[in-house]
């Protein structure tokens, strides 16, 4: 398994975990705009992760596109565990490329630790990313924004687009958002900071100071509206 960061990272600014299946991306070789799921999927319960197996089939879609899957297709298959047995197979490919990978058979104890290191693996994440994760469990365990009627709905790393001019490009950085709960029928008002990140500074304290902006009063006054 390997962390990649999407050509069109604008549609998911976290990095995609791909499957290696002997050194090679099988998925990009017959869905070649694909995208695996984010790394966002790795972080809860492992019988929750993507590629969890059980002995009841699951049918998953492994690749899908910037757009959705009803719009340009994706790639789904079948994976279930038999005994010492992990197995891939009943393969649907239904964007516009007809190829697909063959059935896969792996070794239940090396998949699943395959898994465990894949969801563990901080060695891709640049500082941008490091920054975005630390914070957001800050922001989430604090419970600051409930306090106010709001609720976090997400903090992502903003990267630098390449090919833009300087004078319009967005400085990289982390982007937090958050709503103020409503009553049915009323309207919802949504909330965004954006947050520098610098990096020549150790990723914990920009993290903890960036918190600490935030947390210091009513976030509806701080943020921008959006």
């Amino acid at each position: 398994m390997r962390h990649r960061i999407p050509d069109d990272w604008a549609a998911d600014p976290w990095a995609e975990v791909r499957p290696l299946i002997d050194g090679t991306d099988v998925l990009r070789e017959v869905h070649p705009e694909g995208m695996a799921p984010s790394c966002r999927h790795w972080t809860g319960p492992a019988e929750s992760w993507p590629l969890a197996v059980t002995e009841e089939p699951r049918r998953i879609m492994i690749t899908e596109p910037v757009c959705t899957a009803g719009c340009c297709g994706a790639l789904y298959v079948t994976m279930r565990r038999e005994g010492d047995r992990v197995i891939w197979d009943g393969w649907e490919n239904t964007s516009d490329v007809t190829a697909l990978p063959p059935d896969f058979c792996f070794d239940a104890a090396q998949y699943e630790a395959e898994l465990a290191r894949a969801a563990a693996d901080r060695g891709w994440e640049e500082p941008v990313d490091t920054v975005a994760r630390l914070l957001e469990r800050i922001l989430a365990g604090s419970g600051w924004f409930e306090r106010w009627g709001c609720v976090l709905t997400g903090v992502w790393p903003r990267r630098e687009e390449p090919g833009v001019p300087e004078e319009l490009a967005v400085p990289e950085g982390v982007d937090v958002e958050f709503r103020q709960v409503r009553k049915p029928g009323e309207r919802t008002c949504s909330y965004r900071y954006e947050l520098p990140v610098a990096h020549d500074q150790p990723a914990e304290e920009q993290a903890r100071r960036l918190a600490a902006r935030i947390l210091a009063d009513d976030p509806r006054k701080t943020a921008e509206l959006c």
